[in-house]
């Protein structure tokens, strides 16, 4: 019988899943045979400054390449520090699997240096873990893998003890794609959601992060168009539907701004939309709803009237049949268009205000030519970006919205560069976060990422400073002085810029642009309409 190594059995598997690069923080264990596994096989290996960022960019990666995100770390602090990233794949629904060194069952009888239960602090958020040693662990490397790319995804957790990764055992069919049945459509639930569709004088859909995929979005267009009503995206979901198209209104986050629009429907259409994506406000609409997803979620805001889960694909092409136009007007839909975006304009201000910084970053772009992929991070800067920044596809915009992390955007924009090296990708990221990630950049120099860090330079934690402001109380603990971010940069072999107005913002932005490596510009933003600007988004 064929054998192989356990590290060789999971090297196979990554590489038959597509898998072109490991993310991770090594130890000295396991970890390093699985790295020569997946060098053999071509799989190459990214060193990052932290196992947290690693899990980021393995879950960025997962998510624009469809496939499975890899990434790797120590055990003991290794593990712990990844753990927010673990959360992140979990609650933003990114396929990775985080493969982590471990404790033999000898050594747990005498050791207790960095020893605790890894399996069990990642349970909440992992949905399995594994230590590879069933008497068939081809079968259960497969499983592990289906498991994560099974809806919702998620991440998975295999913990190689010591020197069991060179163990040899049988070598199975691990590498074999996994083929995932689609699930039929009920005719009665179908015929349901058909009649409710064509009956409605004034649909709304709504697209969600399920809708990036599976060939989701030109089916959702065409419902659209033959609908011919207004359609919004959740943050996720930006550029499933070009923000161009005559038909976008914008962003749904079940939030005070977009209340105008879905409340002249008598019918919401959800479009892969997942609750994790929402904000932590009941449900405000009282007119039917029509669900589809790929699988029905347990905790949700709303009861529907017809829910279809499965592949979203096949749902709509076969709702689309025999649709009709709507009442809706195209000039209607472009007025709830133009409302919404004056109602998210931020308020006019001296200096360089954060919708400028997304408005110049856009021109700047469009006079060079390129296209760029944006990365967002949590923040009250992510107001404007995700308002402003104009989306024609999906993915065209990477964020962490079911867990809404910080320290997310510079990681993702590296793993877009690196998943794809022409297209340069713009980290629009506060100080805060940067400050939690700044390590990354010199992974940034290193790879030499076509990246363009934005660093929205507002000396405070401007999210929590704001909500401070709301409930009167006196400024404590959010604001900090201003470290030098331009000057960190060129320390570690990249490009810095330092602006305070619009000009020389534009200027350095056109610059960072035709660099073929990494740059940051340190923007020193005006944060004094955040306050007004939340408000008026959120209610």
């Amino acid at each position: 019988m064929q054998q192989a190594t356990i590290a060789e059995l999971l090297a196979d598997a990554l590489a038959a899943h597509g898998v072109e690069r490991i993310f991770g923080v090594p130890g000295g264990g396991s970890s390093l045979d699985v790295m020569e596994a997946a060098a053999g096989r071509g799989i190459g290996f990214v060193l990052t400054r932290t196992e947290n960022a690693a899990v980021m960019m393995a879950a960025a990666t997962a998510d624009l390449a469809g496939t499975l995100g890899v990434a790797l770390t120590t055990k003991g602090p290794g593990v712990a520090n990844a753990a927010n990233g673990v959360a992140c794949a979990a609650l933003d629904r990114s396929p990775v699997m985080l493969i982590t060194d471990g404790f033999s069952a000898q050594e747990s009888g005498y050791v207790t240096h960095q020893v605790f239960d890894q399996a069990g602090m990642l349970a909440p958020v992992a949905k399995r873990s594994s230590r590879l040693e069933t008497e068939d662990v081809a079968t259960e490397i497969r499983d592990l893998i289906e498991l994560a790319k099974t809806p919702p995804f998620g991440p998975v957790h295999v913990e190689i003890a010591g020197p069991h990764g060179r163990k040899a055992v049988a070598a199975g069919r691990s590498g074999g794609k996994p083929g995932i049945a689609e699930a039929g459509i009920a005719a009665d639930t179908l015929n349901r959601a058909g009649e409710l569709i064509r009956n409605a004088s004034r649909p709304v859909i709504v697209a969600g992060l399920e809708a990036r995929g599976g060939g989701v979005a030109p089916r959702l267009r065409a419902m659209a168009e033959a609908l011919r009503c207004p359609v919004l995206t959740t943050y996720k979901a930006k550029g499933v539907l070009d923000d161009q198209h005559e038909q976008y209104v914008g962003i749904f986050t079940s939030g005070n701004a977009e209340s105008e629009c879905v409340g002249k429907a008598d019918l919401i259409v959800l479009v892969g939309l997942d609750p994790v994506e929402l904000l932590r406000i009941p449900w405000r609409y009282e007119c039917a709803v029509v669900d589809i997803a790929e699988v029905r979620h347990p905790v949700h805001y709303v009861e529907p009237a017809a829910g279809l889960y499965g592949p979203i694909a096949a749902a709509l092409e076969r709702l689309n049949a025999g649709l009709a136009e709507s009442n809706w007007r195209l000039s209607e839909i472009a007025e709830l268009r133009r409302r919404l975006a004056a109602r998210l304009e931020y308020p006019q201000c001296a200096g360089l205000g954060p919708q400028q910084v997304v408005e110049l970053a856009a021109r700047a772009a469009r006079d060079a030519g390129v296209l760029p992929r944006i990365a967002v991070d949590a923040g009250a800067h992510m107001f404007s970006a995700m308002a402003f920044w104009p989306a024609a596809r999906p993915q065209d915009v990477l964020i962490s919205n079911g867990l809404a992390t910080m320290a997310y955007a510079l990681p993702a924009a590296i793993a877009s560069a690196l998943h794809e090296p022409q297209r340069p990708a713009v980290a629009f990221t506060g100080d805060g976060g940067l400050l939690m990630c700044l390590g990354e950049l010199s992974v940034a120099v290193q790879q030499a990422a076509r990246i363009v860090v934005v660093v929205f330079n507002d000396q405070s934690l401007s999210l929590i400073d704001i909500k401070q402001q709301q409930r009167g109380l006196p400024e404590r603990g959010v604001r900090w002085k201003p470290p030098d971010f331009a000057a960190t940069m060129e320390s570690l072999g990249g490009r810095g810029f330092r602006v305070d107005n619009a000009d020389d913002y534009h200027a350095a932005v056109a610059e960072a642009l035709r660099n073929e490596g990494p740059s940051l510009i340190d923007a020193r933003v005006n944060p004094e309409g955040y306050l007004a600007q939340m408000e008026t988004l959120r209610g």
